[in-house]
């Protein structure tokens, strides 16, 4: 008898708990109550089963399976309550979700599942310092007063103890999935709200799939969201048959930051380094006080984020900005400049999402694009189709930078661009479009073969690039003009005319017709 649960019933469980708060609260804050839940009854469901399995080995030495399973992942501690007069132990328990269900009735119910994410979060600094430090369950400016709040926490609750998340009954892919398959459903509902924590899955996976992280590689993403641009990325890394590479991210977004944390853990990617801050003003990978840098930098950031702290960074310590400070109005090219910056000098490979403007724009980030193209850097241009990310429904474009192709590279000889048009290449939905799987394949094809193909592929030279005054817009390199088929005038002119002599007469007709009726 097969006991395993699949993919569709647990998203179908997970997504069925959110009923609890849809019309209550916003999807960009009620995506943390849910997927804290998730969480919590993931861990306790995988204590409780390592734990009975380590009872046949150790026995009733608790202390020893304990350090045990600390030793492997995590450890869930206990939560003591003493009464204030005597001193004296009036409740523990161990800190986990079934605790939480046994004491669902709770008047303070939101107050203890606080405490016992606070003392989970002690007990495994390591791995959870600070991810719970942004959600609070005992929140009356989101979950109502007391009465309203304890019943939700309940139902909460409830929901989510139908769930058996042991890894005897499910692996922790399924976790994962489920997981993302939240975050995905959250950012559709979040609407523009979305592009704070989430990148489609679809963009994810052909964007890593350009940087083409290998065994042994320093992976970063700078504005990692979620982490779900990550996790594709160590997943290409994992297909080669090894597990040798190191994951870092940064994120602004406390929330969001919290939720790449769990999302790592839940991936078994907890040695992940995924650092709370502004990535352009105060970067956190470093190293000696130097700047890290990885094998491969891979990012969807904010789109023309304005007042990202040009004036306060222009003195920057880590002179990321030398080939010129971008316009204060405008962040994009200060997150490409810092992603090239942080890439490997003469082996790095940058792959970054960016709208369209940042192809064609004058002024001073006409001159960094200038100097990155002078400098041998820009690899590939690829045109995407519009309406793909939640955030926007404007075309986007992938920029490919390599800088394996300096001098001293293994890959200096080449001095020309890829221009790619995949922006016809998708599947049409309702409110979003979609890459699909051949969509993606197509881009690959042509990204690694590296020739010309009409109506989709050109390979400009230097010179093509120069004479178009380093523009780098699509149009101007890929033609995708298609010939319209010649139209015959003559046999066009004798259909109206056989049109006109039809209608004449069904006219006449008509008349006659109304002279009978007497009209």
């Amino acid at each position: 008898m097969n006991d395993q649960i699949t993919q569709q019933e647990i998203n179908n469980a997970a997504w069925a708990a959110c009923d609890t708060f849809r019309g209550v609260i916003d999807p960009s804050h009620y995506k943390d109550y849910i997927l804290v839940m998730l969480f919590l009854k993931f861990i306790s469901d995988q204590w409780d089963d390592h734990y009975a399995k380590y009872q046949k080995d150790y026995g009733h030495n608790e202390e020893r399976i304990r350090r045990k399973l600390e030793r492997e992942r995590f450890i869930l501690p206990y939560v003591e309550f003493k009464d204030e007069k005597t001193g004296q132990v009036s409740d523990r328990f161990l800190a986990s979700f079934q605790a939480l269900y046994e004491r669902r009735k709770a008047a303070n119910l939101g107050e203890l599942i606080n405490i016992v994410l606070d003392h989970i979060e002690e007990a495994n600094k390591a791995k959870l310092e600070g991810v719970f430090r942004n959600i609070d369950f005992n929140s009356e400016a989101n979950l109502g007063k007391a009465k309203d709040r304890n019943r939700r926490l309940e139902n909460l609750i409830g929901d989510f103890t139908k769930l058996d998340l042991r890894p005897s009954r499910v692996s922790e892919d399924v976790i994962g999935n489920t997981y993302i398959y939240l975050i995905e459903r959250f950012a559709s509902d979040a609407g523009k709200k979305a592009g704070e924590f989430y990148t489609p899955k679809h963009v994810s996976k052909l964007l890593a799939q350009l940087a083409a992280p290998k065994p042994g590689d320093r992976i970063c993403d700078p504005a990692c969201g979620s982490g779900g641009l990550l996790i594709e990325a160590a997943a290409l890394v994992e297909q080669q048959g090894s597990n040798n590479f190191a994951l870092f991210g940064q994120e602004a977004n406390g929330s969001t930051w919290a939720l790449a944390r769990m999302n790592m853990f839940l991936h078994s990617k907890d040695a992940a380094r995924i650092e709370w801050g502004d990535t352009l003003n105060s970067p956190a990978l470093v190293e000696a006080d130097r700047l890290m840098r990885f094998n491969v930098v891979v990012a969807n950031p904010p789109f023309s984020l304005d007042k990202w702290g040009s004036a306060e960074i222009e003195a920057d310590r880590h002179n990321r900005f030398w080939r010129g400070l971008p316009p204060k109005s405008k962040g994009d090219y200060a997150f490409i400049t810092h992603m090239i910056e942080t890439a490997l000098p003469k082996e790095g490979r940058v792959a970054v999402v960016v709208p369209h403007g940042v192809l064609f724009r004058g002024g001073a980030e006409g001159r960094i694009r200038q100097a990155l193209i002078e400098e041998n850097l820009l690899d590939a241009v690829i045109g995407l189709p519009g309406n793909l990310f939640q955030t926007t429904s404007i075309p986007v474009a992938i920029l490919v930078f390599d800088r394996a192709r300096e001098k001293g590279g293994t890959r200096e000889a080449c001095h020309d661009v890829l221009f790619i048009d995949a922006s016809r290449d998708y599947q049409s939905g309702k409110n979003q479009n979609t890459l699909l799987d051949e969509h993606i394949e197509k881009v690959l094809v042509a990204f690694r073969t590296r020739q010309n193909v009409g109506s989709y592929a050109h390979v400009a030279s230097l010179r093509e690039i120069i004479d178009n005054d380093f523009n780098l817009n699509i149009p101007r390199y890929v033609d995708t003009f298609e010939e319209e088929e010649e139209i015959d005038v003559a046999a066009v002119e004798q259909e109206i005319e056989r049109l006109e002599g039809e209608l004449a007469e069904v006219r006449s007709r008509m008349k006659q017709h109304l002279r009978e009726l007497g009209v």
